[in-house]
């Protein structure tokens, strides 16, 4: 399920999501869709959409649920693997429970039927998160372009989670540490457009990105005075507009 909230501060909209759904900050995963500083005739504005899984399906928010539904395809926008709010335990990565047995099973069968096998072991562990790597010698070819197929293959773990009734638990997959590769490549794309942006006072629209990539960018320029950003487009591969402070935005 999703919802949208909107705040004068990303902590101020994430405060009023976690109040009127009734839960707590690290039950929900949030992807910020809009941020816009403060100046001297307007306020500043942060849009969040906030993601919960189906143990909040009980509580009735005041908010209007969003359109569309998503398991993100590179992890919800809040799963930044060492983040503040993260509680990872990296250790044993042969399965412990039998849920980890039957996602372990699954993935391997899941590349070994594509044709590119390779050995699935856990990552981490966290609260509602589980991390699975995949070590092969098609790493290249599971990645994919921008990591699509990483997501793609992600996204069905997810859907396979949630068939073994562990809705609530979101399934990070990585190989060959891509996603934290990708996350540094990232912040040096954010930074560099930033700079451009200000230099030309225009604006630059990115490539789709999945929702984490997103949160990504908005959350590495969030304190440039100058610069704002804003999702634009439908569906899961959305694109981020960096543009300079006082242009005006249809």
């Amino acid at each position: 399920m999703e919802f949208e909230f909107e705040g004068r501060t990303e902590k101020e909209a994430i405060d009023r999501a976690a109040g009127e759904l009734g839960l707590e900050k690290d039950d929900f995963d949030v992807e910020i869709l809009e941020t816009q500083k403060s100046g001297l005739f307007k306020k500043g504005l942060v849009r969040i959409r906030v993601h919960v899984g189906n143990f909040a399906s009980s509580f009735k928010p005041s908010s209007r649920p969003a359109e569309g539904n998503s398991y993100a395809g590179g992890g919800m926008d809040r799963d930044r693997i060492g983040g503040p709010a993260s509680k990872v335990v990296f250790g044993e990565p042969a399965p412990q429970n039998e849920f980890e047995e039957k996602m372990i099973e699954f993935t391997s069968g899941l590349i070994d039927r594509m044709g590119y096998p390779g050995k699935a072991s856990i990552l981490f562990r966290d609260k509602n998160k589980l991390g699975i790597k995949i070590d092969s010698g098609h790493s290249s070819i599971l990645i994919g372009k921008k990591g699509k197929n990483l997501d793609a293959l992600q996204l069905l773990l997810n859907i396979y989670a949630g068939r073994l009734g562990k809705e609530e638990t979101r399934i990070i997959l990585d190989t060959e540490n891509y996603r934290i590769r990708r996350e540094e490549s990232l912040v040096r794309l954010a930074y560099n457009v930033a700079e451009k942006v200000r230099e030309s006072r225009g604006s630059v629209l990115l490539e789709p990105m999945n929702p984490f990539d997103r949160w990504l960018i908005h959350t590495t320029l969030n304190d440039i005075g100058d610069v704002e950003t804003k999702s634009e487009g439908d569906g899961l591969y959305k694109q981020v507009r960096v543009f300079y402070r006082g242009l005006k935005q249809g």
